[in-house]
């Protein structure tokens, strides 16, 4: 095997590796409409958007030709030359879709592959030029820059387009079905979806036909001059099947038209998306036959990759199987599913991304803009607008397995087939037309129209768009960067370069496979606090009590693990204790979302003190405050080199530090084990704890007047004992709660706070 072998050998190599990872970043695009509106199990799900890419990888023939010559002109470099901006894509592709998985943001592999194949051939030209005395100026005949900036252009109009498409068809789609959709379904939803299921069959057939490797040109132009008799039949016999099927079954026609939606975005995108994978190693392959043709492995100018290309469909069939298999078994790819479904669904909850600044001036901007809009619009056109839009007596159907659906049918069918549609109409066009933006912009467009982003929400939603959209111009700069850096250590490096790459970027790719592990674990770990299975009020408020016991659970190792760092003057210690604390204010946050998620959602019983019930939300807050200047006092404090606490103070703290671990563990075994709790023992311990704290304010009192104790001394002192105070008052108060909410019968205990007030057992 000669260097040039081993090089493409490489490159399919990596070919493999970039199918995982591209698959694992994309296989949000077609999956996340079924899975968040749990249409089906998610192995139905998986089973039949695998089908959708085996089929969508036979289309994707034409798309071939973008990796060729679609950046550059093959024609002016020689195999060598190209092999160096093959395998510096590569490398490259495999590091940063990687990076992008383990971190669950959705990228695109389109514009990765694209800003690659620019920076590594402008590099090469780039040394060529040097080489030869020519001038810089001629790196135009180098790079195919029409090509480029044409696909450049579509990419990023692709984010308008697909935004305002979205919202448009969603808006229409709402105003004729409304959220009460079930009885109007059974009128005219046969025609909706026959329509819908037309519109794929018009894309994916009589647009995509023209990259099937399969298809021979007789059968190609018979599509091309029967395409009104095609989109015809398509909607005639799809409305015919639908209203059979609502006439003849209570099948839900909707389940339909989503799977056979996800299906066909599955199909759009192999055949749109596999060049991103395998284009490159293809090419690769075919520049190195063509070389070993002519003769001259080293001289050959590449003028036969710039002629028209037909793959292999055993290639592309082979290719197929790797991305369904990926589908199947890859768990990063379930994270960048989750990025997607929480900034669409419908209701109200925890939210992963913070606000920003640009995401409050947009907020504003929009709600500014729709209030000047709407005075514009007659009075009996919005009543009549906002009749149709109501969803204030909106309930998701749960699922089968009792899961509450992010959103309901009717978007999920809107995400699919405007998503589908926009895709195979870029692949007949041979635009690399990045699946990732079409589809999570149609997700936003549709999110929008269907006031999924309301005031609760709006800030975090939008912040968390510009996130990931932020992320796709990083990208290509990323993509652009990382493989001229690359391309240009090939150049001068030659093979043992290419070893040196290849063993970074495995090495890369498994310490973030581990570090994605963790952040899974950490997400297992906070999504037990999710309420899955909400069948009555009762059962919920039970669930919500047992989250809140392994919560006091996790306060209670926590401090632990803080007060050792703080009395040891151990500063990794107490990292690890902040990365708690972060943990702990998460879980409050969702617990808190679930219980407004609860109370909104649900039909409260008999005998169900829900005002009570809600107030736990300010005691869990008022924990994590606590808990979380604990921490943060004490690692600030052993961070400055400050001096350490006097022994006295810290036989006193660590005191008040067990009689506090003694009251939420008592609390916590109590919730988890759903028993009648001993609230006089929790309370008596509250009243010593009271009591310690008194006797050491005095001593304190006169350490400060004695000056053994300094001011950061004292005010760390004091802010560490009434913290834990609080968590202890805090503890109480949810046990009374949960006392007189399961077990009204009891008599209520009546506790005072640290300044004297007496206040009840709720919180």
């Amino acid at each position: 095997m000669n260097v040039y072998q081993f090089g493409v050998v490489i490159l399919f190599a990596l070919a493999i590796s970039d199918l995982i990872v591209g698959v694992s970043n994309d296989a949000a695009n077609f999956i996340n409409s079924s899975i968040g509106s749990r249409v089906a199990s998610r192995r139905v799900i998986l089973f039949i958007a695998g089908l959708g890419m085996l089929a969508g990888v036979t289309f994707s023939s034409g798309m071939m030709e973008v990796a060729r010559k679609g950046i550059f002109h093959p024609q002016f470099f020689t195999m060598p030359e190209l092999l160096v901006i093959f395998l510096a894509v590569m490398l490259a592709d495999v590091i940063i879709l990687d990076l992008y998985n383990t971190f669950g943001l959705p990228t695109s592999t389109t514009v990765s592959i694209v800003f690659e194949l620019l920076g590594a051939a402008v590099v090469v030209s780039l040394l060529k030029l040097h080489h030869a005395g020519d001038g810089y100026s001629n790196l135009a005949n180098y790079i195919n820059t029409s090509k480029a900036m044409t696909i450049t252009f579509g990419i990023l109009l692709s984010v308008v387009v697909s935004f305002l498409v979205g919202a448009t068809v969603q808006f229409l789609s709402r105003l004729l079905l409304t959220f009460d959709f079930e009885r109007r379904i059974r009128r005219y939803g046969a025609l909706w979806g026959g329509a819908a299921l037309a519109s794929i069959t018009f894309f994916i057939l009589i647009k995509g036909a023209k990259g099937a490797s399969f298809l021979t040109a007789d059968q190609m132009d018979w599509i091309k001059t029967h395409k009104g008799l095609i989109l015809l039949a398509a909607f005639v016999g799809s409305a015919v099947f639908l209203q059979a099927l609502l006439w003849f079954s209570r099948i839900n026609i909707l389940k339909i038209i989503v799977l056979v939606g996800t299906f066909a975005l599955a199909m759009a995108f192999a055949a749109n998306d596999l060049v991103n994978f395998i284009g490159v190693p293809l090419a690769g392959f075919s520049s190195y036959i063509a070389a070993s043709a002519d003769g001259d492995l080293l001289g050959a100018t590449m003028e036969a990759l710039a002629g028209p290309v037909r793959a292999n469909t055993f290639f592309l069939l082979m290719a197929g199987v790797i991305m369904v298999a990926t589908l199947w078994i890859s768990r990063k790819a379930r994270g960048v599913s989750r990025t997607e479904v929480s900034l669409g669904r419908q209701d109200d909850g925890f939210e992963r991304f913070e606000s920003s600044m640009l995401s409050r001036a947009v907020v504003r901007f929009v709600a500014t803009l729709f209030r000047n809009v709407s005075r514009v619009v007659p009075k009996s056109a919005r009543s009549w607008v906002a009749g149709r839009l109501d969803r204030a007596h909106y309930r998701p159907t749960p699922a089968a397995d009792g899961t509450v659906p992010s959103f309901d049918l009717i978007r999920a069918s809107v995400n699919l087939m405007v998503a589908s549609a926009l895709i195979a109409m870029a692949t007949s066009l041979k635009l690399p037309l990045s699946t990732t933006y079409v589809t999570f912009m149609v997700a936003m467009g549709t999110s929008l129209s269907d006031q999924a982003w309301g005031r609760e929400s709006a800030v975090y939603r939008v912040n968390g768009v510009l996130t990931v959209v932020g992320g796709w111009f990083f990208t290509a700069m990323m993509a652009f960067t990382v493989s001229s850096l690359f391309a240009l250590a090939i150049f001068f490096g030659k093979t043992p370069v290419v070893v040196v790459l290849a063993c970074v970027a495995a090495g890369l790719v498994i310490r973030t496979q581990l570090f994605h592990r963790k952040r899974e674990r950490d997400e297992q770990a906070a999504d037990v606090f999710n309420l899955r299975k909400i069948t009555d009020a009762p059962a919920a408020i039970d669930v919500t009590f047992e989250h809140t016991g392994i919560f006091l659970g996790e306060v209670a190792s926590l401090l632990d693990q803080a007060s050792d760092g703080l009395f040891e003057y151990d500063r990794p210690k107490l990292k690890l204790a902040m990365a708690g604390q972060r943990r702990i204010q998460q879980w409050a946050n969702i617990i808190g979302a679930n219980t407004f998620k609860v109370l909104r959602l649900l039909q409260w019983e008999d005998g169900v003190d829900s005002h009570r019930y809600a107030k736990t939300i300010s005691s869990l807050q008022e924990i994590s405050e606590s808990v979380r200047d604990i921490v943060m006092r004490g690692k600030l404090h052993v961070s400055n080199q400050h001096a350490g606490l006097l022994e006295s103070q810290i036989e006193e703290m660590d005191s008040v530090r067990k009689e506090v671990v003694q009251i939420l563990s008592l609390t916590s075994q109590a919730l988890l084990e759903k028993k009648k709790p001993d609230s006089k023992a929790v309370a008596s311990r509250l009243a010593d704890l009271h009591e310690f704290a008194k006797d050491y304010d005095r001593h304190q009192i006169a350490r400060i007047q004695n000056n053994t104790s300094k001011t950061r001394l004292s005010i760390l002192f004091y802010s560490y004992v009434w913290d834990a105070v609080k968590i202890a008052e805090q503890t109480h108060r949810l046990l009374i709660v949960f006392k007189d909410t399961l077990y009204p019968e009891t008599t209520r205990v009546r506790m005072r706070t640290h300044d004297g007030d007496d206040t009840g057992g709720s919180a």
